[in-house]
């Protein structure tokens, strides 16, 4: 609503001459990296419940451990890689060995020869390599452009990451019926295909600037102490504690429906579809419009999503559901970054990026839970009402809680050799 002269919104952050003519290099490269790291993740992640239950016959309390442990432990380690990537600015090598740990993780898959022990320790490798690696390299792409152009910078980025989780599951397959079902085989060409991206980022991405180098300062003297960053954390937090998960809805749709179970598989596509189609658009808006109000449209969308689910589910409710997912995500995943990246200093901007993510993470895994224990204790229907009151609370808190502008405290956008 308040727009100024110019047609933008007074919380949008002002433009440099030249920011609108292209996305810097390094985000390009940058996105070239998750795209072939993500496609080598997804390969396996693809065909992992077959080689597990199916190949290996673990009973599914064991795959429920394994499964547990490859989607938990990123949360762990994200502060750690952030407080090691601002120390001296080492972005760059902090990231390379994130993604050189998933990737050998695949090598270790091939061969643990079918132990749990083994296979539980190269998907423990591959949750780390994720965790290190996410906060330095969102740093890495907020210190490379100008801070009015992150939506765009950060959208693109998300774009090509998602394009890589498309293709990674096709790419499994398809490796499945030329080997005729060897799952070895998957994991030699998933562990190759990451092996590029790690060569990739070594030979095109640049370090970060110079800004960035020196001695990181403790976050309780940084990020923790900026009153809009907290703004912002308390924010994602109440926002992700409100979030009950994909998984929830896609099995609302998959009962709603009465759909065989094979086809829970194919719904995530559909949301990451409109993602990938979303993502640079919903970040130039937000570039555009202020960042603050598209995160919040983006859980406004969401907040559709539930509301849909409560009518009678038909196949017009699938559409519309996954089509909700994806714009919330394309709304709010890389906006978040570029929402909090400008107010963070940049020799503590990984740290600060971290520090968000994991209390994003966290908050998302208490809101799944609650809303798991709600449907067990009072049925899916009170349940999803409950879920869509809370989030209806949460953006009404939000609204009020996030800062009405974001400013740099310390701009850097000057690519610079990594100090040694």
């Amino acid at each position: 609503m308040y727009l100024a002269a110019n047609g933008r919104r007074p919380d949008a952050p002002p433009r440099t001459p030249g920011a609108r003519r292209r996305v810097p290099a390094a985000v390009l490269a940058l996105g070239a990296v998750s795209l072939v790291t993500d496609v080598s993740s997804e390969m396996v992640t693809a065909v992992l419940p077959l080689y597990l239950v199916l190949g290996l016959g673990l009973s599914p309390l064991q795959f429920g451990f394994l499964d547990g442990m490859f989607n938990g432990a990123t949360a762990l380690v994200r502060l750690l890689g952030g407080r090691l990537a601002d120390r001296g600015g080492r972005h760059k090598r902090v990231a390379g060995t994130g993604y050189l740990l998933s990737a050998l993780s695949r090598l270790g898959l091939l061969l643990a020869g079918g132990a749990t022990a083994g296979i539980a320790a190269a998907l423990a490798a591959d949750r780390l390599g994720k965790g290190i690696r996410t906060a330095p390299r969102d740093a890495l792409i907020s210190l490379s452009g100008p801070p009015e152009a992150l939506g765009r910078s950060f959208g693109v980025h998300r774009a090509m990451d998602t394009t890589g989780a498309l293709l990674g599951p096709l790419a499994a397959f398809a490796v499945l019926w030329a080997t005729a079902d060897a799952y070895d085989a998957v994991f030699a060409v998933s562990f190759c295909v990451g092996l590029l991206g790690v060569l990739l980022l070594v030979a095109y991405v640049p370090a970060g600037p110079a800004a960035a180098a020196g001695p990181a300062t403790p976050l309780k003297a940084t990020a923790l102490r900026d009153p809009a960053f907290r703004r912002i954390l308390y924010a994602a937090a109440l926002l992700g504690a409100a979030t009950i998960g994909d998984a929830f809805l896609y099995l609302l749709l998959l009962r709603g429906l009465d759909l065989p179970p094979a086809l829970f598989t194919l719904l995530p596509l559909g949301a990451a579809a409109v993602y990938l189609l979303l993502a640079v658009p919903a970040g130039r808006i937000a570039d555009r419009s202020g960042r603050r109000p598209a995160f919040l449209l983006g859980h406004g969308a969401l907040l559709c999503a539930y509301a849909v689910l409560l009518a009678p589910v038909s196949w017009p409710t699938v559409v519309a559901v996954l089509a909700l997912l994806g714009i919330f995500y394309a709304g709010t995943d890389g906006v978040l970054m570029a929402l909090a990246a400008p107010v963070l200093p940049a020799h503590g901007r990984a740290g600060g990026l971290a520090v968000l993510q994991t209390g994003q993470a966290l908050a998302r895994l208490l809101g799944a839970a609650g809303f798991g224990a709600a449907w067990t204790f009072w049925g899916q229907r009170p349940a999803l009402w409950a879920a869509a009151l809370a989030l209806a609370g949460a953006l009404a808190a939000a609204w009020r809680i996030l800062p009405a502008r974001a400013t740099s405290p310390a701009p850097a956008t000057t690519l610079s050799p990594e100090p040694s």
